[in-house]
């Protein structure tokens, strides 16, 4: 199959219709975050109640703070910072190569395609900053939170469509997994620019070193998970004691990996790579990394605390008002100042409630979250709290407002997914070509014919039974 090409120009519109490709693409991308939303989902739930039954509450801390590995090394580190600095590289990962994939096998190497989803992305972080300063400004807080609510946790909030059992049309679906990506990218970039404090130098030279080692070993196409994988360790150990956020090592190693398609492969190397990291990042790594770091305190003092100080007042209002006003504004400039049109099938209160699911803000902003306020361990709780709080109410808003659409939902899925003349493609991408209603053709003349043929059996007259016992010259006797 080719590599995956941007959505046609008869289809060149606002959340128009994915080329065929992409569809694909987007339908497993989705299937596993899904499972792996629902996972991340069940952690949560799982922290917090550990975190708050009397009973083990102790046991969840102790557990937390536990130190383990080679001290040496500078690597004796606790279970929640090993979660989010090691596990998380995984996470990240998987980001850079669906960010690689995107930027030169999906839509987002086409400026025109790509111009919605980053329009929109960028105001869908720079809205909920902007939030979260005004707030802290007029109630005296402090800044280092701006970049919290930036973030859109796409696992999570496709773990809540699939709680609702809501359906989502391929282009709403795709403009959401867009988004992420692009939110994933410009969240790493405010990781490595503003959370880097101190760099050692030395470290530093290994890790680049390494990773020159990695792109070398790649290019001259040196296989074998038993050459990767310790590389890997290697710079991420040394990515760590640089200073600069572990999880970088993982998005750059993303990024070096070839997604384009040559003659004769099924799958470029990032996919193939993906499709086998990707249960490992969605189904253990971000889970974990949840287990250890949604477990807050969540007494009525705490969620009080949530609507009354300006630093975690300014993540509420960010995640809620701010993702969804910045986006949904993105999307709507991007259609006022282009030629570009909102797909006929949808409606624009259809992108605000998207827009609201994107206010679900989790796995990326608790990392935020920790390294923004990492000297201040109650502080760092609340605005934990914070993000827990702000996204519920952004998903509770976003269902509502999705589930009032949802019969409209479910005909377009219905309708993108038919495929009545059974060759493995749905209609809507064959039905302008000829072989097409000629296939519809052979099926219909099929079934016409089964029904003349039982129109006949019911027109013939009926056989009369012969009564049992009876000859077949009569019952005179012989």
């Amino acid at each position: 199959m080719a590599a995956p090409a941007p959505t046609d120009n008869q289809n060149r519109k606002l959340l128009g219709r994915l080329s065929l490709p992409e569809r694909r693409f987007v339908a497993e991308a989705l299937r596993a975050e899904t499972v792996g939303g629902v996972l991340l989902l069940v952690a949560a739930i799982a922290a917090l109640l550990w975190a708050n039954i009397p009973a083990v509450s102790e046991s969840y801390t102790t557990v937390r703070d536990f130190h383990f590995g080679p001290a040496a090394l500078g690597l004796d580190l606790s279970v929640q910072h090993w979660a989010a600095d090691g596990l998380l590289a995984v996470f990240f990962f998987v980001a850079g190569i669906e960010l690689k994939r995107e930027l030169v096998a999906g839509d987002l190497r086409d400026p025109k395609a790509a111009a919605l989803p980053v329009i929109a992305a960028v105001c869908g972080m720079a809205v909920p900053a902007l939030v979260y300063a005004l707030v802290n400004i007029l109630g005296s807080g402090s800044m280092d939170g701006w970049a919290v609510p930036t973030a859109t946790d796409i696992a999570f909030a496709l773990a809540v469509l699939a709680v609702i059992g809501t359906s989502l049309p391929s282009a709403l679906r795709a403009f959401l997994l867009t988004l992420a990506v692009v939110d994933d990218l410009f969240a790493i970039l405010i990781i490595a620019v503003f959370f880097t404090s101190e760099i050692s130098f030395l470290p530093l030279v290994g890790a680049f070193a390494g990773l020159a080692l990695f792109w070398f070993l790649l290019r001259v196409g040196v296989r074998g998970w038993y050459v990767y994988v310790p590389l890997a360790l290697v710079i991420w150990g040394l990515m760590y004691n640089s200073g600069v956020h572990a999880t970088i090592a993982g998005v750059a190693m993303g990024l070096m990996l070839r997604c384009t398609r040559e003659e004769g492969e099924e799958q470029s190397p990032g996919e193939h790579i993906e499709h086998l990291v990707r249960p490992l990042s969605a189904g253990l790594a971000v889970p974990l990394f949840a287990l250890f770091s949604a477990g807050v305190s969540l007494s009525d003092e705490a969620i009080a605390q949530v609507f009354t100080r300006p630093e975690t007042l300014g993540v509420v209002l960010g995640l809620v008002v701010g993702k969804a006003l910045g986006i949904f504004g993105g999307t709507w400039l991007a259609a006022r100042f282009t030629k570009a049109e909102l797909n006929p099938d949808l409606a624009w209160p259809d992108v605000f409630a998207v827009a609201s699911l994107a206010g679900i803000g989790f796995t990326v902003s608790l990392l935020i979250g920790e390294l923004a306020f990492a000297g201040d361990p109650v502080l760092t709780d609340e605005i934990k709290a914070a993000v827990l709080m702000g996204s519920l109410i952004a998903a509770v808003l976003a269902c509502v407002l999705l589930k009032v659409r949802d019969r409209r939902y479910r005909a377009l899925t219905e309708a993108e997914e038919l495929d009545a003349d059974q060759d493995g493609i749905p209609d809507i991408y064959t039905e302008h070509n000829p072989d097409y209603h000629l296939r519809m053709a052979e099926i219909y003349e099929r079934k016409a014919a089964e029904h003349r043929r039982r129109a006949e059996l019911a027109a013939a007259p009926p056989v009369a039974e012969v009564p049992a016992g009876s000859s077949g010259e009569g019952d005179s006797p012989a």
